[in-house]
């Protein structure tokens, strides 16, 4: 078969039926097979209108390499982790394109213990025995069983909080028209919020748009239904919803990188000398906040697989990427957009503070660009322009991700995106807004680029 294109830095993805279809998917299931050599996998999809053949397609690969497939139906990408690590299975994959356009579609893997599986960790040798269709004979069929893990995941998720503690919060929920509404209808019954619920019906059509509140035009649904019903907090998640998004008081957005300082402290109050994980993007508020409260910062590369790994490296209770990513040890380092909205609403429960006073003084002592974002013709050669620019009177200079320069007040980082065609600038300042604001002026002068 020519080449399979759909393989990404972390994933599958791709144009249904151009880059992904059924052929594509049983060719994968069978070299997932082979590459891994398990026994029973996790399968779950995501409401996408291709997502059901393709899974079938999928399924139909894994059992004919002799492969048991535990199918768990419509679900976020997070509840095929769960399934992998709490039933002990050898693997799972979930189909989904996430927040990509609905004629999109793709596949998330992991190993045993929810370990992903990346392009480092095995994803291009499950593309070439995919592109050679060299598959070994199995031994016998594999079997499908569908199992319903709902009870035991909403149980799970509802450890993270102090139920006792909760106040009773008015919470607008965006579910985008996609996988989270049905998790948060499971969830409502024991919490005491009232829930104003948008477009909350899963519906692979997308009616009102795909699911990405990383997309600034993308956010004023949330923030005018905040406002016009008088609401303490309000959430949106993308399609498979393993990222969410907050909304204070005043509908504002508030940038995820505060919210992992936000996160860290609240498990460092209850497990004081913890390690937190955060990413090279934006890093001195997450490092003063964990250090303030006695724990240990631990940087890792940008990208869930590195994360993750590193998590299990430092036994990091915590890690959170400013790309509202958040990862726990006890969901086995992998992350979930369901566990942060709940733990946040419980820390404006105990402080009997909004979310805008939580993350205000972050806000003012490390005011940053958030993540701006430029198509250029050359990322390497745009990348070697900064540092030929900037390195050589910086304080500090690193490349774990990308490019990263610190001066006294402010510093930045630029990356080229693992997943898409694009050039990614972070820039933040120690309590200088108007420095901030100039410094990412020249360096998007130096960049040039269309907005991506």
């Amino acid at each position: 078969m020519k080449g399979i294109d759909c393989f990404k830095a972390y994933d599958v993805r791709g144009r249904v039926p151009e880059d992904l279809n059924e052929e594509i998917a049983w060719r994968i299931g069978r070299a997932y097979a082979a590459h891994v050599a398990p026994a029973t996998v996790a399968l779950g999809r995501d409401v996408r209108l291709s997502s059901p053949a393709l899974s079938t397609a999928l399924t139909r690969g894994l059992t004919d390499s002799g492969v048991d497939v535990v199918d768990i139906g419509i679900c976020g990408t997070e509840l095929v982790y769960f399934a992998t690590f709490h039933d002990g299975l050898d693997g799972g994959i979930m189909v989904t394109a996430s927040h990509n356009p609905r004629d999109h579609n793709g596949m998330k893997m992991v190993r045993t213990g929810a370990r992903p599986i990346s392009a480092d960790t095995g994803l291009q040798d499950i593309r070439r025995i995919a592109e050679s269709g060299e598959f070994p004979q199995a031994p016998q069929q594999g079997g499908v069983n569908r199992r319903d893990l709902t009870g035991d995941y909403i149980d799970h998720l509802l450890g993270y909080v102090d139920r006792d503690a909760l106040q009773p919060l008015r919470i607008v929920v965006n579910a985008g028209n996609g996988c989270a509404g049905p998790f948060v209808d499971l969830l409502e019954p024991h919490l005491p919020f009232e829930l104003v619920k948008l477009q909350h019906e899963p519906d692979g059509h997308f009616p009102n748009g795909v699911p990405n509140p990383m997309l600034e035009s993308n956010r004023g649904t949330t923030s005018a239904a905040v406002l016009e019903s008088g609401a303490d907090l309000g959430i949106a998640w993308d399609g498979d919803f393993d990222r969410c998004f907050f909304f204070d008081e005043r509908g504002a957005f508030i940038e995820g990188y505060y919210l992992v300082g936000l996160l860290a402290l609240a498990f460092l109050e209850k497990l004081p000398g913890e390690r937190i994980v955060h990413d090279p993007r934006l890093t001195w508020s997450t490092i003063d906040a964990v250090r303030q409260a006695g724990g240990e910062a631990v940087q890792s590369k940008s990208g869930h697989a590195f994360i993750k790994h590193t998590m299990r490296e430092a036994d990091a209770v915590y890690g959170g990427e400013m790309s509202a990513h958040h990862y726990f040890r006890d969901f086995s380092y992998a992350d979930s957009g369901m566990i942060p909205w709940l733990m946040v609403a419980e820390i404006m429960s105990r402080r009997a503070a909004p979310l805008s006073a939580l993350v205000a003084d972050r806000v003012a002592r490390f005011p940053t660009s958030g993540e701006i974002n430029r198509r250029v013709d050359d990322a390497a050669q745009t990348i070697t322009r900064l540092e030929n620019e900037y390195a050589g009177r910086a304080e500090y200079v690193e490349r774990v991700d990308g490019l990263g320069v610190e001066f006294p007040d402010w510093r930045f980082n630029v990356r080229a995106s693992n997943t898409e065609p694009l050039l990614r600038l972070n820039v933040e300042s120690r309590a200088d807004a108007e420095l901030m604001r100039a410094m990412t002026e020249d360096l998007l002068e130096i960049i040039g680029g269309e907005p991506g």
